[in-house]
């Protein structure tokens, strides 16, 4: 059984087919995230990058935004002319709006399909099922998923949690904000995040992961506890595999 993976988000699209071990096979693919992104236009990236990979029983795509059972609620990004904190575009809100992309892409490709938050795929990858266990994922913006003993609890957009008036955290912690400020500061504000949802969850195990997490800084690391672990963002890909083990997931 081979799964391809899709990790899709606001910058790239990565991909993988994993075997039932976890190992890639064939090379793990990395593109520009086109826009403008229509939900058609989404639906005909992916059958471009099923042709691209090696053959797959099962796709797994992780997505961001509010996906509830393979049906887009919202997804920031794709809603933008020219791609994240760009200008909206009516037209493409209206197409994504309660877009089913899971039966979509199935019916594109002929395959059993899986369509999640792809913070939630990435968690899939690293968490070990016991306790409450929180991911964050740090690149364009800020992802999240909660699992309580394996169960991954219904998806909360905390990117949209606002710092202070008019900010939110997707902004206030996204890849734009560390360009403008350096990593150095970046760094500081991953620490006051950490300290700010802390007592929110009480969570046993919180896995910093995505793109910007290897930014990371050994110092920062050192202060955020022994309760927060950094995580490759290749576990996206691997959570995508991973994910089809979950008998009682919530999706």
């Amino acid at each position: 059984m081979f799964t391809l993976s899709i990790d899709c988000g606001g910058s790239f699209i990565k991909s993988a087919v994993l075997d039932e071990s976890g190992t890639i096979h064939g090379n793990e693919r990395r593109i520009p995230t086109p826009y403008p992104l229509s939900a058609d236009s989404f639906v005909k990236a992916m059958v471009d990058v099923v042709a691209a990979n090696a053959p797959a029983d099962r796709i797994t795509i992780g997505m961001p935004g509010m996906i509830r059972r393979g049906v887009v609620i919202h997804t920031p990004h794709y809603i933008n002319e020219a791609g994240p904190f760009s200008r909206r575009d009516a037209q493409l809100v209206e197409s994504w709006q309660n877009f089913d992309v899971q039966r979509a892409v199935a019916a594109a490709t002929g395959k059993p399909v899986i369509v999640m938050n792809d913070a939630e795929v990435h968690a899939a990858g690293v968490i070990n099922g016991s306790g409450l266990e929180v991911v964050f994922t740090l690149g364009t913006g800020l992802g999240s998923a909660i699992f309580d003993g394996g169960v991954l609890a219904p998806h909360l957009e905390l990117s949209h949690a606002t710092v202070r008036s008019g900010v939110w955290y997707d902004h206030w912690i996204g890849e734009a904000e560390r360009q403008r400020i350096g990593t150095a500061l970046w760094n500081r504000r991953v620490r006051l995040m950490v300290e700010r949802w802390r007592p929110v969850f009480l969570w046993d195990r919180l896995y910093i992961g995505g793109g910007n997490s290897r930014l990371v800084t050994d110092a920062t690391r050192s202060r955020l506890g022994d309760d927060v672990v950094i995580v490759a963002n290749n576990s996206a890909l691997f959570g995508g595999k991973r994910i089809w083990d979950f008998s009682n997931l919530h999706r």
